[in-house]
């Protein structure tokens, strides 16, 4: 795909499991994603956990420690809050759009949830 600043970046695509991202992403829903792309706060990314767990989360702010990752959802799946940070290499790619079912460009997060 192409390189910058000796980052090797190609698009590929990521199938959502799980209701953790709902209302922005559904189970079975196709992601274009582009590895090597620049992870930002808001942004939905394609994640590794510690424990070698890979997810679809959203990116909420970069730490001393690593990328604190949030759900979409907040009673379901996991996050930061029970898996810890992700190192810097454990973001493994950004989504660009939403390839199907409905195909286009994510919203950004839902309004918080009051427990």
């Amino acid at each position: 795909m192409g390189t910058s600043g000796g980052i090797v970046r190609r698009l590929g695509m990521a199938v959502v499991r799980g209701r953790s991202m709902t209302p922005t992403l559904r189970e079975g829903d196709r992601l274009l994603v582009l590895h090597g792309g620049l992870p930002r706060a808001g942004r939905v990314a394609v994640v590794r956990f510690a424990d070698g767990v890979v997810a679809v989360k959203r990116l909420d702010h970069r730490a001393t420690d690593g990328w604190w990752v949030v759900r979409d959802n907040a009673f379901e799946g996991r996050d930061s809050w029970s898996g810890g940070a992700i190192a810097e290499d454990g973001v493994l790619a950004v989504v660009v759009v939403r390839l199907w079912p409905r195909p286009g460009r994510l919203p950004g997060p839902p309004d918080p949830v009051e427990h």
